[in-house]
């Protein structure tokens, strides 16, 4: 997927939140050979790899394509290539009150490891807390 695709996707999925990011952010990253990227042009996650741990830097799905397993997809993809590559486990981190996301996040058995109180700005002014999550990738 290109930059500019990843973006109009992101746009989409975080329209009103504040949150999209720009295709230049998204092609510096790319051209990161620890980043990943799996998914389609309408959900996709991202992710990188840092000293035996990979981190998910954000995950998008359009509106319209929601409730279609394509997030949850993209992660599973994600997380064979990242074991593959040498992580051992996987760090997110989701907003306390965004509840479709973590009950994904509960279902591919991400667990809570720490909250960082107030991270992500509200468009209302407020904050919200995010919930750091971790998903061991060996058992």
């Amino acid at each position: 997927m290109t930059p500019e695709t990843l973006a109009a996707c992101h746009a989409c999925a975080f329209a009103g939140l504040g949150r999209a990011w720009r295709a230049e952010e998204f092609a510096r990253l790319l051209d990161d050979p620890r980043v990943l990227v799996a998914g389609t042009p309408e959900g996709f996650a991202l992710a990188r790899i840092v000293a035996g741990d990979a981190e998910i830097l954000t995950v998008a799905t359009r509106p319209a394509a929601r409730r279609r397993g394509l997030a949850r997809a993209a992660l599973e993809t994600l997380h064979a290539e990242v074991a593959r590559r040498g992580a051992e486990r996987v760090l997110l981190e989701v907003g306390a009150e965004n509840v479709a996301a973590r009950a994904l996040y509960a279902a591919l058995e991400y667990r809570p490891v720490g909250r960082r109180e107030g991270y992500y700005a509200r468009p209302d002014g407020g904050r919200e807390d995010a919930l750091v999550l971790e998903r061991r990738l060996f058992r």
